[in-house]
């Protein structure tokens, strides 16, 4: 008897339609964390997904779109972590920054397809995506506020608070990129805390921020 070698195609599921975004969304984060963002194509999210292109069209116009909903559904969860590292250093009567630049850290680490979608410059025009824009400034002003507060409080000198909040992402991320790729081993630290340790020095130094423009 002979034996039937034939690939036979994947059966098509029947997918609610918010079940089905998701289902396209959790599908491109697990190929972009095996294969990377340049290997992700729509028709193949689509067929793993094991549904038509008629289907899939309906939920995204292109690749960009699909990268998109990935880096709209990252910003949530920064936001997210961000919130909860503000309410926990609330309770302790803690220096906010610190924790926020622990958990940005945590978070990229957690999420590193999100976060190489969201930051890795795939997405060339993000005004074609409102709920992106939205939700990435909700999460640096949840930043900016923060700064705000501590200015009102006097743990922070008179300052541009957007430029301060800037410097503060911009260490926070870099402790991140740096972490992720291997490149911050010569301590047994981990990132997560360098990203803190680096929040309470750059705070110190905020103290007299106006002169350090000079």
């Amino acid at each position: 008897m002979g034996v039937n070698t034939s690939v036979k195609p994947r059966k098509k599921r029947r997918y609610h339609h918010g079940d089905l975004e998701r289902a396209l969304v959790a599908t491109a984060v697990d190929t972009i964390a095996r294969e990377g963002v340049p290997a992700l194509t729509l028709r193949s999210v689509g067929a793993s997904v094991g549904v038509s292109r008629t289907a899939l069209y309906r939920h995204f116009d292109d690749k960009a779109a699909l990268l998109a909903r990935v880096a709209e559904e990252g910003f949530r969860r920064l936001h997210a972590a961000l919130t909860e590292s503000l309410a926990a250093s609330a309770a302790a009567g803690a220096d906010p920054l610190p924790a926020m630049g622990e958990a940005y850290v945590r978070f990229a680490r957690a999420n590193p397809s999100h976060y190489q979608t969201m930051f890795g410059g795939f997405l060339a025009d993000w005004g074609r995506y409102p709920d992106l824009i939205r939700i990435a400034d909700a999460a640096f002003s949840l930043l900016a506020d923060t700064i705000r507060d501590e200015q009102r409080r006097g743990r922070i000198g008179a300052a541009d608070p957007i430029e301060l909040a800037e410097i503060t992402w911009a260490m926070s991320h870099g402790i991140a990129t740096l972490g992720m790729a291997r490149h911050l081993e010569r301590t047994p630290t981990p990132a997560e805390a360098l990203a803190a340790m680096a929040s309470r020095y750059l705070t110190a130094g905020m103290k007299d921020a106006r002169n350090a423009r000079r």
